[in-house]
């Protein structure tokens, strides 16, 4: 009997023992700190109005403004949400892991996986095809991470590219801006018989002028008199899928839907073969700007191109957001630290005012902090309410109030590695002597000491 006792007892015992283990493995376990998961692309259901039964996916990133921006980001034929967030619109996840905007992918379910930008459902407002269940997709996300509806925008790719037009055209309240990588007018690719392909307009044999281009999209939202969103357009001249005559005819449509000239207002190339052209204003946010890269086919966007959708979208209004770490100690003392995210581009500006009663004079550094030299420069800035540019040196500077843009002068066209320039103006203002801010050169945001 004892030999059985102690058997029981030894079994007793080791289950103590292992309990005991147990516990003491769950404690220390809950006392490592965890690693945050890293935010990712997310499928949301039940998001409303869906008559094409589209595929919704969100992006939110850790960092998320209080009052974000949102893009909706429409892939191309063939594609779908993750295509697009892992591949050719990554950069654009990089932009809102910076600026802390989000991003809702519409993504299309049908054969194919294009989009309907050719039925007479898709193009009307609320007709009952995939717009409106974008625009379910855009109500959804506006309220449950309360964006700003003031900047509401869209982008995209191809097929995508054919709907951020029409998104645009038939949702100007909504939309603020859009960019267009390889599309066509709105309403140039529509059908009367079911099919979802116009070989006319994709061959670039639509042609129509930019009243008539207006009057089609117009007449996607009847009765209308507001604004339309500011818009950019990027086509390859080699583009045999969607033919380059497609870029002006966009233009056309959409210069007379902002009651532009279709002259340009500014004219430049930020590449060897980039051709852009500005409407309706000469800054990064102008009203319309086209971009037309020579030699390339059907095949955009391209490697550093969406830095410059970002800032056309004004998607990097925001400062960039902040990462905070808390840290606690055994003695409960807790601190924080609150670590800036950089914000991109290689260059620094330092700038300070020396203001009288109505007038003032600003001295700008522009510090060059990449490895290569800047051949020929554009830096701009946003002055502040009432101040108005009455003369500068060591640049040319263009308009003299609100978005500025300063150009270098023949003497000071390169900045060398590591080197700087300094440019300044004088200025009147009625009350706000503060210095400008928002810098960018050559359309790469500064660092600001």
């Amino acid at each position: 009997m004892s030999t059985v006792r102690c058997h029981r007892d030894g079994l007793t015992l080791a289950a103590l023992v292992a309990a005991v283990t147990l516990l003491v493995a769950a404690i220390a376990l809950s006392l490592v700190p965890q690693q945050a998961q890293a935010a990712s692309l997310v499928r949301v259901t039940n998001f409303g109005t869906n008559p094409t039964n589209l595929n919704m996916y969100v992006y939110v990133p850790d960092r998320v403004a209080a009052r974000p921006a949102m893009l909706v980001m429409v892939h191309y034929c063939s594609g779908s949400a993750s295509a697009v967030h892992n591949g050719n619109g990554r950069d654009y996840v990089t932009g809102a892991d910076r600026y802390g905007y989000v991003i809702v992918y519409p993504e299309a379910t049908r054969d194919g996986h294009c989009f309907d930008v050719s039925t007479p459902n898709a193009l009307r407002r609320n007709g009952g095809s995939d717009s409106t269940g974008i625009m379910s997709m855009v109500s959804y996300a506006r309220q449950r991470y309360n964006a700003d509806p003031a900047r509401i925008v869209v982008a995209g790719f191809s097929s995508g590219a054919m709907m951020t037009n029409v998104l645009a055209a038939e949702y100007p309240d909504v939309f603020s801006a859009g960019s267009a990588f390889s599309g066509v007018p709105a309403g140039c690719f529509a059908t009367t018989n079911g099919s979802l392909w116009n070989s006319q307009c994709s061959g670039g044999n639509v042609q129509k002028t930019p009243q008539q281009w207006g009057d089609v999209a117009r007449a996607m939202y009847p009765g209308y008199t507001g604004r339309y969103p500011r818009m950019q357009l990027w086509h390859g001249t080699t583009d045999t899928t969607l033919a380059y005559p497609n870029f002006g005819e966009e233009l056309d449509q959409w210069t007379n839907l902002n009651g532009l000239s279709r002259t340009p207002s500014f004219t430049d190339q930020p590449k060897s073969n980039w051709t852009r052209t500005r409407y309706g204003a000469t800054g990064t946010t102008a009203t319309v700007e086209g971009v037309s890269i020579s030699g390339v086919g059907h095949e955009l966007p391209m490697a550093g191109m969406l830095a410059y959708s970002i800032a056309f979208l004004g998607l990097d209004n925001n400062p960039p957001v902040t990462t905070t770490t808390t840290t606690t100690t055994t003695t409960t003392t807790t601190t924080t630290t609150t670590t800036p995210v950089p914000p991109p581009g290689d260059c620094a500006v330092t700038a300070s005012v020396s203001a009288w009663n109505t007038g003032l004079t600003e001295t700008i550094t522009i510090k060059n902090t990449s490895t290569t030299a800047v051949n020929g420069w554009q830096l701009r800035f946003t002055l502040p309410g009432g101040q108005v540019i009455t003369s500068g040196w060591s640049a040319g500077y263009s308009p003299a109030s609100g978005e500025v843009t300063a150009r270098n002068v023949d003497y000071n066209a390169q900045i060398p590695p590591g080197g700087s320039v300094q440019i300044g103006f004088q200025a009147s203002h009625t009350g706000n002597s503060a210095v400008a801010d928002g810098f960018t050169l050559n359309d790469a945001r500064c660092a600001v000491s």
